[in-house]
């Protein structure tokens, strides 16, 4: 009889563990959930139940992933009604409702459907999705209630943001209040499907940024929204739904997520950090600001001022544009459209604007649209709008056009009316331009027969002087093929005369390629020339890749190279003339430095770091720097910063991120260890030099060479010291005029540490510390231990004598042939 009661104890015990396992991802009307209890999705990815931020006593039921170490929301379902002061129970009615009641008894919050089940039961899916749905039938059409038609401020992969045109369903995204209180706050994300599809990012009724319109595979304005290795974006427009999705590539956890501050960014988990990492921010620069440059404005982020007036257009206001207060817009030159001989010019490469009012017509031709805008005075441009790949579309503009941007090598054709005397000037423009071309053609054809015939003589010449000759003295006739350098050859003379044959008195810096010398063109400009010394540490192989690198970059935040001489033995480089020289020669200068106000480095900071940026993803190279330091970077008039001196830089191609040379050369104190140890070197180099910059910015010390009284650590090391000690603040600049942003200067603080730890797969990419700059409200990681952290053991006369053999200004080689 024991045996007996003890095994169907046991069998009671196992029916029981079993009934608990099958039912753990699910809620029945038989079996709800209170404030203890949770459910998990069965491959354990997600996990539902309650939780209690911020307000101690308020309780929210969420969704949040499962395993990760750092809890992470991706929905929240009673955000408006938080459970107060009381405990609650998650329920499933028979008519397939979930409602969450209180301890009286009150609903407090429940689920909407028109439809009902027979036999209802609520699923955690592996998706992070919450439905409700008749046992047994997994298809997803037939789910009578999802919170995936119900957002918080999280898209997952699969969820749709848009709308259900059948039920008037509107699927968006909105913003928590703060960190710490879920309710709905300020923003919203979402899809603005009135003809001319596209996703709208909001501050209440505010419009703050918009995509521009779905092309394709893309938005016309936002270049990371298309198809990457990371992510597939998917947008569906037709009779029944408009919306945006995306699938992934990568089996780890992503997301979409709207910031409290309005940021739209997109995460991944990165599972050896345990830490979600910022792939891309989906406005990514001020010109995203909507309707930044008003109407018929356009801006170009690499510009400076960002803001023009379309060709036919002048600004509104020319005061206010003076003080660079773009918002009154442009106007046409001549207002007179609708009048004979007027039509359009074609505009490429633009975000498509914005307008009061537009229409499409997803079967007109091109040719057809055209015609139809023509007709009617109002029509104020088109572009073609093959959103549904037909080959066919047309979209027209009526009213001002508003929020356009450059967009190269993603953006659409517009097609923007102009008056009769407008086009005349447009058609006389390019009528000269392709006569220049012409004859351009011309002059290069016959330039290039009598260039030939003089290299075949020089060539044999050279054969006949050569063998007489040592190698050694031989000349070097050329860098690269004229297509390669894409940059104009200057005759030595002219440098020569620029320069007051390089007079001393014109002599500017010295760095390892040789002098700098300021010069004056015969047209009036200043240029900085760079003079390659016969001893110097660098030949022409550096020559060579800065020639041809730099000439393939522009951004405002690197330095423009006009052109080369190469001439005889001589090798010079010709640069825009920046006034305000390097920047070390300002940071390091006690005399100079009280002038950089806090304002002033924090915009040389982040202008330093956009530049970095540009040269790791932007570019259509991705180039690592190897060499970035205070005196590569000079500073303009404005004081805007520029990168300069690409003679060690390295081009990547395709998804390669890092390599490994035999040959180390750097500078010393921006070099990090796996660099200067071992020869590894990757887009994280660079980031840890632009840390160093970051952190000798903030206090006016050098890294290399600093000197404390109480240690023998670098910069860095007295950085992370203060850290530590919670005393950060005392690395600050003591002859800094102005007083700083306590929080500002700390978050610039671990930026800078952040950068320059030990290990490269610690320290974040460019495009997050540029948006840990911006952004005040991301919460950052806390620093590791940074490279080359160990107190020195030399002696003060060692030291010494060190410095002076190898100076902290001076590009050096550390190893050679390992």
């Amino acid at each position: 009889m024991g045996k007996l009661k003890g095994s169907l104890l046991f069998l009671s015990v196992v029916s029981s563990l079993l009934e608990r396992l099958i039912a753990v991802d699910t809620i029945t009307p038989a079996r709800s959930i209170n404030d203890s209890q949770t459910i998990v999705s069965p491959g354990q990815k997600f996990e539902l139940g309650f939780f209690k931020i911020g307000n101690p006593s308020g309780q929210y039921l969420g969704i949040w992933y499962k395993n990760l170490p750092i809890r992470t929301f991706v929905w929240v379902g009673n955000r408006e009604s938080p459970l107060i002061n009381s405990s609650g129970l998650l329920k499933l009615g028979d008519d397939g409702r979930l409602a969450i009641v209180n301890e009286s008894g009150s609903v407090i919050w429940s689920s909407n459907s028109s439809r009902t089940a027979k036999m209802p039961v609520a699923q955690l899916l592996d998706t992070g999705n919450f439905v409700v749905k008749d046992a047994g039938d997994d298809n997803d059409e037939s789910y009578i209630w999802q919170s995936f038609d119900y957002p918080s401020d999280t898209l997952l992969p699969g969820m749709k943001l848009g709308w259900n045109t059948k039920t008037g369903l509107n699927r968006y995204l909105t913003s928590w209040n703060s960190s710490d209180d879920p309710s709905p706050g300020e923003y919203t994300y979402s899809v603005d499907p009135r003809g001319l599809p596209q996703l709208v990012l909001r501050k209440g009724p505010v419009e703050l940024f918009r995509s521009g319109p779905w092309y394709g595979t893309q938005f016309s304005g936002v270049p990371v929204l298309q198809v990457n290795p990371v992510f597939t974006p998917i947008f569906v427009s037709n009779a029944d739904e408009v919306y945006y999705t995306y699938n992934i590539t990568a089996n780890i956890p992503s997301r979409f997520m709207l910031s409290q501050s309005g940021s739209v960014q997109h995460l991944s988990w990165n599972d050896r950090h345990s830490n979600w990492y910022v792939l891309f921010t989906v406005q990514e620069d001020r010109c995203d600001n909507y309707g930044l440059c008003g109407s018929y404005g356009i801006c170009n982020i690499n510009k400076s001022p960002n803001c023009d007036c379309l060709k036919g257009f002048e600004p509104k206001s020319s005061k206010d544009w003076e003080v660079l207060d773009w918002a009154g817009g442009c106007v046409r030159k001549d207002p007179r459209i609708c009048h004979e001989g007027e039509g359009f010019v074609k505009f490429t490469g633009l975000k498509l604007p914005d307008a009061s009012q537009f229409r499409v017509n997803v079967r007109m031709t091109i040719e057809d649209c055209e015609a139809e805008c023509l007709k009617n005075c109002s029509c104020a441009a088109y572009a073609k709008f093959d959103i549904r790949g037909t080959g066919n579309g047309c979209v027209t503009w009526y009213g001002d056009l508003i929020d356009i941007r450059e967009v190269p090598g993603y953006g659409q054709d517009l097609s923007i009316r102009m008056s009769a005397s407008a086009l005349a000037l447009h058609a006389d423009t390019s009528n000269k331009r392709k006569n220049v071309i012409i004859s351009t053609s011309i002059s290069v054809a016959s330039a290039m027969i009598i260039l030939a015939l003089i290299g075949w003589f020089v060539i044999w010449k050279r054969k006949i002087v050569r063998a007489n000759q040592p190698e050694n003295q031989m000349t070097i006739s050329k860098v690269e093929s004229q297509e390669d350098l894409e940059l104009p050859l200057f005759e030595f003379a002219t440098i020569q005369a620029a320069t007051d044959n390089f007079s001393a008195a014109n002599k500017i810096g010295e760095g390892g390629f040789g002098p700098v010398y300021k010069g004056e063109l015969q047209s009036g400009q200043e240029v900085a020339v760079k003079r390659l010394a016969e001893n110097s540490g660098q030949g022409l192989q550096e020559f060579k890749n800065e020639v041809i690198l730099i000439s393939k970059l522009q951004h405002r935040n690197l330095v423009k190279l006009l052109g080369c001489c190469i001439e005889r033995e001589e090798r010079t480089l010709i640069y825009e003339y920046m006034p305000n020289r390097s920047l070390d020669s300002l940071i390091f200068d006690e005399t100079r430095r009280p002038s950089l106000d806090w304002r002033r480095r924090h915009d040389i900071i982040v202008g330093i770091a956009r530049g970095l940026l540009y040269l790791h993803r932007d570019s259509r190279l991705r180039i690592i720097h190897r060499d970035l330091k205070a005196s590569n970077v000079l500073l303009d008039n404005e004081m805007n910063p520029k990168i300069s001196d690409f003679g060690l830089a390295r081009m990547f191609g395709g998804d390669q991120t890092e390599a490994n040379t035999k040959r180390v050369v750097g500078t010393y104190g921006y070099m990090p260890p796996e660099y200067a140890i071992d020869g590894n070197f990757s887009l994280k180099s660079d980031v840890f030099s632009f840390g160093v910059i970051l952190l000798e910015m903030v206090s006016g010390k050098k890294n290399r060479g600093f000197f404390h009284p109480d240690h023998k650590l670098n910069l860095l090391g007295h950085a992370w010291k203060l850290w530590n000690e919670e005393k950060a603040l005392e690395l600050m600049d003591e002859l800094m005029e102005q007083e700083y942003p306590e929080h500002e200067a700390i978050r610039c603080i671990q930026v800078g540490l952040l950068c320059v730890q030990q290990r490269p797969e610690d320290r974040p990419v460019m495009q997050t510390v540029l948006l840990m700059l911006d952004s005040e409200s991301m919460s950052l990681p806390q620093p590791g231990r940074p490279g080359f952290y160990a107190e020195r053991s030399l002696s003060e006369t060692e030291s010494s004598s060190l410095g002076k053999l190898i100076s902290n200004e001076m590009t050096v080689t550390l190893l050679e042939g390992r």
